[in-house]
């Protein structure tokens, strides 16, 4: 850990934070809401508003764009009794059947709705405030469907060779919806009370107001949302495990050994200090002292599968992944199918130029990620993939 500044610490090299990343940081960092300090994991990179890998306290108050539009985007991971000598030398057919099963892509809706998926389409429905129909009219089709960018489901074999599935989504269209309506509500009030910012995507909601409760209701659901995605999907994929290993269906349970979900855009009421803040972790997870989480590489490198330390200097955080390196234009514009395929080899995927924004290259060093964080975390499994499904 290094102090930038008075409110600023930071789990990496502050000479490898780029200049437009650390002004955010100080832009964040001055606000009046904001509670002793902000703690920078070390995937930091410029966001919208404040960086990804920032891990923001504050005061009766909370920052929407500081959440992101992805509200509840996190990783589950699921271990399974199987392992690498289960396998079949060719994997397409098991990645074929999780791309038939779970719907890929942006804009991509799940018109295969099971008994499960309209279970929890109907807990939603119970738990939702209002009709969020009125702001996305396909909520309810989203449940169940990945998305595209860097969200992916991989097959994974670990340290002992055992066999792992993990799984990067969030909460698709609606999440994004409702976020991006009161980031514009937020902005709108901060003109209303003339509250200068030198980041207009900072603007805030303060605590005891309509619109913070506003906001508050439809985040906690957005993030429940996200969380039941999840948990269907990596259903789903049980189901195909199911099949490709016993040729039917109905071995689920005897399949999963252990399941870790965890969000890393999000925000809750926590303790710190002695006093209780809102901590909001835009592209971070929260790693109390044995909690279990999942920190991804990215395409052709490893993932970590993570027990907490409970740092109190970073609210009891630790990164979320990679981190990018180059933008997705500046990726497409350096790297090639050439590079692709180098980079793959090895691994069971879909072979597409539309993916090269997503190579290793393009991403900070997941290795390095990690050696920064070492008293954040406790590594528990390295992952290694040999399938990887993503969407365009």
């Amino acid at each position: 850990m290094v102090r930038l500044e008075d409110k600023i610490l930071v789990w990496l090299n502050p000479e490898k934070i780029e200049g437009q990343a650390k002004q955010q940081l100080y832009n964040v960092a001055e606000l009046p809401i904001i509670f002793r300090h902000i703690a920078v994991m070390p995937d930091c990179h410029w966001g919208i508003g404040a960086t990804v890998g920032s891990v923001i306290a504050t005061k009766a108050a909370i920052i929407p764009a500081a959440v992101g539009v992805d509200i509840g985007c996190g990783m589950i991971a699921l271990k399974t009794k199987f392992f690498a000598k289960d396998l079949p030398e060719n994997l397409r057919e098991l990645r074929n059947q999780i791309e038939r099963r779970i719907p890929l892509g942006a804009g991509v809706y799940n018109r295969r709705l099971e008994d499960r998926t309209a279970e929890r389409a109907k807990e939603l429905k119970k738990a939702a405030a209002c009709d969020y129909d009125r702001i996305d009219k396909n909520w309810e089709l989203e449940i169940g469907t990945l998305g595209s960018g860097n969200h992916f489901i991989e097959v994974c074999l670990d340290e002992n060779q055992q066999l792992w599935v993990i799984l990067h989504s969030g909460s698709r269209g609606i999440g994004n919806k409702a976020a991006m309506r009161h980031i514009r509500i937020a902005k709108r009030l901060m003109e209303t009370k003339a509250i200068a910012l030198k980041d207009k995507d900072l603007a805030y909601f303060l605590q005891g107001t309509r619109e913070f409760q506003d906001y508050i209701t439809d985040l906690l659901w957005c993030q429940r949302f996200a969380l039941l995605n999840r948990e269907e999907m990596m259903d789903r994929v049980l189901t195909e495990l199911s099949y490709f290993f016993h040729h039917e269906g109905g071995h689920e349970k005897e399949i999963e050994l252990e399941r870790i979900n965890c969000h890393h855009n999000f925000t809750q009421l926590e303790e710190h200090f002695g006093e209780e803040v809102w901590v909001t972790r835009k592209g971070a997870i929260q790693m109390k002292v044995g909690q279990k989480g999942v920190i991804p590489g990215s395409m052709g490198t490893a993932s970590y599968i993570v027990s907490g330390l409970g740092n109190p200097w970073s609210y009891q955080s630790a990164p979320h992944g990679a981190g990018r390196r180059f933008s997705r234009h500046e990726a497409r514009r350096r790297f090639s199918m050439q590079d692709f395929e180098r980079v793959m080899a090895g691994v069971e995927c879909r072979h597409s130029a539309a993916l090269i924004d997503e190579l290793p290259m393009a991403y900070k060093d997941i290795d390095e990620v990690m050696e920064n964080s070492k008293d954040l975390v406790k590594i528990e499994h390295v992952l290694k993939q040999v399938v990887n499904v993503k969407g365009d």
